[in-house]
């Protein structure tokens, strides 16, 4: 009993925390992950440590917690997107997503078989779990709700990025999982990853997801007012339309990642204009928000205990800061070579590929499908990685998306108000 009431008291003061510090953490160069952790630290050292739960030593737990945190970012992530999608207005996505993210995979694969001396599989499954950026941790450089304007060419970029690179980084995975049992062959290997987890499962993510989309738009907003799904006014239905797109894409063997996230394009793509679209996000961020924390601080636990740094070496520490300074920066800047965009707003494009909760679930998800012998090394690469994106990402988001707003402004208007003189 004292261990549930302990459990209960503090589930209660996280979800009032959650309430309450986006308001206050808006204007400072702090952000709700970083709380998390240091709370999380605060934890280890407490009473409270013994009823705590170790992410890395819960396999199980930990892959299906973060894959449900995931899921519901992605439904709000496509929610929230404005622009309809197309080749032109989105190609800025299609350029991270077709240049800088293989790019990033083979890179961090070649560094972490070159540093780290790991086998080819593990060195594949790395790449494809580091590729990603993350859209439950990136809220910050993501656009506003539906239908507030929030959404500049970064914010945009950034976002639908977040939302379809989860899907897409899941071949790889699938690829260095097929890596681990070489008797069978390159050719076959190969035949059956581009047949399979290439071809059909993005099909059958890309149409499930559509399909989806469509079936609820209509059963939302097209049918008499008196039926309609939109009638409720309840942003439950959004974790409802989440967990059947996921689950029914996954029982025909798709990603539904990316399912879920063109299941809530289409959805906003049928009525785009309808009010409930911000009930559905607004809700989907609040279940999205909450169980971020609640992850993030027992992630933060494990830096109390501090055996994670024991086990550090050198060579996992140069292979973080390469990543996430060098890798992602630069093949972000090079996909986005020839554009028109200020340089500025590339330069932040490139520089906030934020990881987090998704290299989480893909490294529990393939541990567990198959044993790789390196998981301590991955494990702790990993965990690293998304630490230190987590402090530096949200110390610098605030002022430089504040300074990219204002000189945003500043180029839009007239030139005697850039100067301060009266005309």
């Amino acid at each position: 009993m004292d261990a549930y009431i302990i459990i209960l008291t503090l589930f209660g003061a996280v979800i009032l925390l959650t309430a309450w510090l986006p308001m206050v953490l808006r204007e400072l160069p702090l952000s709700l992950p970083i709380f998390c952790i240091v709370l999380g630290a605060v934890f280890s050292w407490s009473p409270v440590a013994p009823f705590a739960v170790n992410p890395l030593e819960n396999r199980y737990l930990t892959e299906h917690l973060t894959e449900f945190v995931v899921i519901v970012a992605l439904m709000g992530a496509g929610l929230k997107l404005d622009r309809p999608i197309g080749w032109k207005s989105w190609w800025v996505t299609w350029r991270l997503l077709g240049i800088a993210m293989p790019l990033t995979i083979a890179t961090i694969a070649a560094l972490a078989a070159g540093l780290l001396s790991l086998p080819l599989a593990s060195a594949v499954l790395l790449g494809a779990v580091l590729a990603p950026t993350d859209p439950v941790l990136a809220s910050d450089v993501q656009v506003g709700p539906p239908k507030t304007g929030e959404e500049d060419e970064v914010r945009f970029s950034l976002t639908s990025e977040a939302g379809l690179n989860d899907g897409l980084s899941f071949p790889f995975v699938y690829l260095a999982i097929a890596l681990t049992a070489l008797g069978d062959g390159y050719g076959e290997i190969i035949g059956h990853w581009l047949a399979v987890d290439i071809i059909w499962r993005l099909a059958a993510g890309l149409l499930v997801g559509w399909l989806t989309g469509r079936i609820l738009g209509y059963l939302t907003f097209r049918l008499p007012q008196r039926a309609s799904l939109s009638r409720t006014g309840d942003g439950l239905v959004a974790v409802g339309i989440t967990c059947l797109c996921y689950g029914a894409t996954e029982l025909v063997h798709g990603y539904g990642f990316l399912a879920v996230f063109v299941a809530a394009v289409t959805l906003r793509s049928v009525e785009r204009h309808n009010a409930y679209h911000k009930s559905l996000h607004d809700f989907a961020e609040q279940i999205e928000r909450l169980l971020m924390m609640l992850l993030i601080v027992c992630f933060g636990m494990i830096l109390g205990d501090g055996r994670i740094f024991e086990a550090m070496s050198w060579e996992i520490i140069v292979v973080a800061l390469v990543t996430l300074f060098v890798i992602r920066p630069l093949f972000g800047w090079i996909s986005l070579i020839g554009l028109p965009h200020l340089p500025s707003e590339k330069a932040v494009i490139s520089f906030f590929g934020i990881r987090g909760l998704g290299s989480f679930y893909y490294l529990a998800f393939a541990t567990g499908q198959a044993e790789f012998g390196t998981e301590p090394t991955l494990w702790i690469t990993v965990f690293l990685i998304v630490l230190i994106s987590i402090i530096v990402h949200g110390v610098a988001v605030t002022p430089v998306m504040r300074r990219l707003d204002q000189q945003r402004w500043d180029d839009k208007a007239p030139r005697h108000r850039r100067k301060g003189t009266v005309g």
